[in-house]
């Protein structure tokens, strides 16, 4: 893997300069970021709408709670087929078109989600939905990375992630809108609507440029120096930025009989798997950090808190529809807003420190909810008190994950790797996302039931103290750094300033 090994002087010059000012917000990438995270609306909406739309589901078409967990987590495990895809299918046909398969395919199984007679067809529905939601998380803050300026990277990443929340944020609103029509027809128009904005978003990602790495991967220089211009401040910016993706996949892209280190217009992604499975001493680290951070991710229980909520406070004792449905609209706001706090500030703080608030946070305010869930259960009344601190720890652990794992997962493992095997690389830290949030989104009633939901709360309290310390020995900053520069922080251990190139690495270029 020494031919991963890139630093250029080039990076050094474009870092300097953006360190001495706060680089401004480049409009292009902005909308560029804005239209790829649409997508991710998609995904928010189902988990949103999901959570209240079992409770007429179950209901309606008469299943059991263990049916119910499989409803619910099955959109979690089948999107692991579409995110193990869709590296492969990115670096086939571009990161773009990928986009619109995700939107294509979530709007085939909205529809049959919606028009559902049945719970075998309902499953149908929610397979398909899950590989475009699987696609979907992959591909857009792998994209909306390589467009993004290095300085404003972190804000432009987190945008998939607060997309996720307005659309869970949309899911609630609908399932209070729509609760009062007949439970045969609320929870298909809850499902099937997710079907509209689909469309506007296939076809407003057709205005988007491709990215500026998969053009010089695949060649085509002339197409990334438009695209680089456009997302850069100036026409020097672009040139350096332009030249040192260049240099890096003429070093990690050709295929290894390509003796010429000229860049491969036929590249397709050929070869990246065997580097996965036999990875170098940097790749490794960069591999744990990646599926680390998409592993504890979901080990949180956020989605499931977040898909049984309605649930988890009725057993505090609200039992009013109506009410339930209403607290997690609260939640909802609660999740969205700190969301986009922690993308406006990812740039300034990093990514370490905002990590590491988020899951102290998290394990704090589990442990709340799991001592305020622990008296409700064991106590005949039901003490307002009690039924706030459960409410409030709620929103406050939503809150915590929105700062910190919520929106950096996304941008650290899309980040991380180098050019030839980010997309691919991506994929697998995904997959492992998809499959522990279906495990976790399968098991959580189940586990509750045998344990409490206080007993649940403090599992994942656990878990998120063991993340923290993860977090704090394996990950390091990559705040403001290149694409191309991150790779030198895992060869060396270490976080090295760019006016620092590595000496060793220098030399061998």
């Amino acid at each position: 893997m020494d031919e991963h090994k890139v630093e250029t002087e080039h990076t050094s010059q474009v870092e300097s300069q953006s360190s001495k000012k706060k680089a401004p917000l480049n409009k292009y990438a902005l909308a560029c970021a804005l239209l790829a995270s649409t997508n991710s609306i998609l995904l928010g909406y189902d988990i949103g709408v999901m959570s209240g739309a079992v409770l007429f589901i179950k209901d309606n078409l008469k299943i059991s709670s263990s049916q119910v967990e499989i409803l619910v987590g099955s959109l979690n495990v089948c999107s692991l087929i579409g995110s193990f895809a869709s590296g492969k299918t990115s670096d086939m046909i571009g990161r773009r078109y990928t986009i619109i398969l995700a939107a294509a395919t979530f709007l085939i199984g909205a529809v049959l989600m919606g028009l559902a007679p049945s719970y075998p067809f309902l499953m149908a529905g929610r397979v398909v939905a899950g590989i475009g939601v699987g696609y979907s998380l992959m591909i857009a803050p792998v994209y909306t990375a390589e467009v993004s300026p290095a300085m404003t990277r972190g804000l432009l990443t987190s945008l998939p992630e607060v997309f996720i929340n307005v659309g869970i944020l949309l899911g609630y609103i609908f399932n209070y809108a729509l609760a009062g029509l007949p439970a045969h027809i609320n929870w298909r128009l809850m499902l099937g609507i997710a079907a509209v904005p689909a469309i506007g978003i296939g076809i407003g990602v057709l205005q988007m440029p491709e990215s500026p790495r998969w053009l010089v991967m695949k060649g085509r220089i002339e197409e990334a120096k438009r695209v680089l211009r456009k997302t850069s401040e100036n026409d020097d910016e672009a040139n350096l930025r332009l030249e040192e993706i260049t240099k890096a996949a003429s070093l990690v892209g050709p295929s290894p009989s390509d003796s010429t280190g000229s860049i491969p217009s036929k590249w397709k992604g050929q070869g990246v798997w065997k580097e996965l499975l036999r990875p170098s001493r940097p790749l490794r680290r960069i591999l744990v950090a990646a599926i680390g951070i998409n592993f504890f991710m979901q080990a949180s229980g956020n989605d499931a808190v977040v898909y049984y909520t309605p649930s988890v406070f009725n057993a505090a004792g609200i039992h009013n529809r109506k009410g339930l449905v209403g607290v997690t609209i609260l939640m909802g706001i609660a999740k969205t807003s700190f969301c986009i706090v922690s993308a406006l500030f990812l740039d300034n703080f990093g990514r370490r420190p905002m990590l590491l608030l988020g899951t102290t946070g998290m394990a704090v305010s589990l442990a709340g909810l799991g001592l305020g869930s622990m008296y409700l259960h064991n106590s005949h009344h039901k003490p307002l008190w009690a039924i706030a601190l459960c409410v409030v720890a709620v929103c406050a652990d939503v809150s915590f994950f929105s700062i910190g794992l919520g929106p950096i997962t996304w941008v650290y493992s899309s980040e991380i790797f180098p050019i030839r095997l980010r997309a691919q690389g991506s994929s697998l830290a995904v997959s492992v996302n998809r499959l522990v949030s279906g495990v976790v989104a399968m098991t959580f009633l189940t586990i509750s039931k045998k344990i409490t939901f206080a007993g649940m709360f403090f599992v994942l309290c656990g878990i998120m103290v063991l993340a923290t310390i993860f977090f704090y020995f394996f990950l390091p900053e990559t705040k403001g750094k290149s694409l191309e520069e991150i790779w030198v922080i895992f060869e060396n251990k270490k976080d090295k300033t760019p006016s620092q190139p590595d000496k060793e690495m220098t030399e061998r270029l």
